[in-house]
């Protein structure tokens, strides 16, 4: 086999797989944009409200406020130390 016989053989399987990596992103995409009417035409993508009923104390965001604290502390506290 000559160098000329192995890079048309390299030629046409590069094609090849560019080829079938090109048909495969065609169909995806095609799928997708099916999968997308779909989900359109039955109203899956609609949010639905949430039932159940939210705490009006005002101690509720306390515990991540505090905790939110201790994070920036620690990590002034470690930023200090170098």
């Amino acid at each position: 086999m000559t160098i000329t016989e192995m890079l048309g053989q390299s030629g046409i399987l590069t094609v090849l797989g560019m080829g079938v990596v090109f048909a495969f992103l065609v169909i995806m995409i095609g799928a997708m944009n099916l999968l997308h009417v779909v989900v359109h035409a039955f109203k899956l993508d609609a949010e639905k409200p949430e039932t159940s009923v939210q705490s009006t104390s005002a101690s509720a965001p306390e515990p991540a406020a505090s905790q939110n604290n201790a994070v920036v502390a620690a990590i002034a506290a470690a930023i200090h130390d170098k």
